[in-house]
């Protein structure tokens, strides 16, 4: 169960990940190389020599592979450990302090807005009239999250122990507020597309638990919580997994809405 009755501040939980940079870039999941299809399809525009504006761009993970399809990529980023983790990956590329909700961007001045696990963050009310100042006439909205695959038998038992253990049912976490904080649109002026892409790694399972334990949920648990729950953890995956070995499986959520 959790150690404290009062769950932390949506605040806190967004501040978490600043402590936790390196491990946060050393073990999340990146993206298939189809969700970037599906981004350039639903925009109908190519990523390649596009001017990319990747919000919350965290430790670069998206950014990176933006980079990568030729797209020309500025991160803007709010925390101080994530930046710095930024940095040391991805020295070439730039990266501003900022965020969603005051973007430190010129108006008309992008061709797609990218926000990967990163849109639930913002403010709606400020992020979403944001978007619509900085993007260009016909330039894309992306919103994306890596959700877990609950359909999956494993995926859904370990999902069911968190809930247990620390009282914040991770389905709901990960797999509803994304995108109903995308689908809010407090202005009216956007048309969100929703595309699904399905995609799996095989990682060590002390690789898994390191990613697991990046999340905000684990993040502002006390100590000695987490550390109970991911030593039990690791008893049941080794059970489901023998070979130490763990095959994660996500469900990409993508939202895609064009400026008018």
């Amino acid at each position: 169960m959790t150690t404290s009755s009062k769950p932390p501040s949506h605040t806190a939980r967004a501040h978490s990940f600043n402590a936790a940079a390196a491990q946060y870039a050393e073990n999340r999941p990146s993206y298939p190389p189809a969700l970037f299809d599906a981004i350039e399809e639903l925009a109908a525009h190519p990523l390649a020599g596009a001017r990319v504006a990747d919000v919350g761009a965290g430790t670069g993970i998206a950014t990176t592979l933006l980079h990568a399809r030729g797209a020309e990529v500025i991160a803007i980023e709010p925390g101080d450990g994530m930046a710095a983790q930024f940095r040391r990956t991805l020295p070439d590329v730039p990266i501003v302090r900022g965020s969603g909700d005051a973007l430190p961007l010129a108006d008309d001045c992008a061709d797609f807005l990218t926000y990967a696990q990163a849109w639930h963050w913002t403010d709606t009310t400020k992020s979403v009239p944001e978007a619509l100042r900085v993007l260009r006439p016909g330039g894309a909205l992306a919103l994306w999250w890596n959700t877990s695959a609950v359909d999956v038998p494993w995926i859904a038992e370990q999902s069911e122990r968190i809930r247990i253990h620390f009282g914040i049912d991770p389905v709901v976490e990960q797999n509803g507020s994304g995108l109903r904080t995308a689908l809010a649109d407090p202005t009216g002026r956007l048309d969100f597309a929703h595309r699904r892409v399905r995609w799996s790694r095989r990682v060590p399972v002390d690789t898994h638990l390191a990613n697991i334990s990046s999340h905000s949920v684990f993040l502002v648990q006390d100590e000695q919580a987490t550390n109970t729950f991911l030593t039990e953890e690791r008893t049941h995956l080794l059970t489901a997994f023998p070979d130490g070995t763990v095959e994660e499986t996500y469900v990409v959520e993508l939202v895609v809405a064009l400026a008018p």
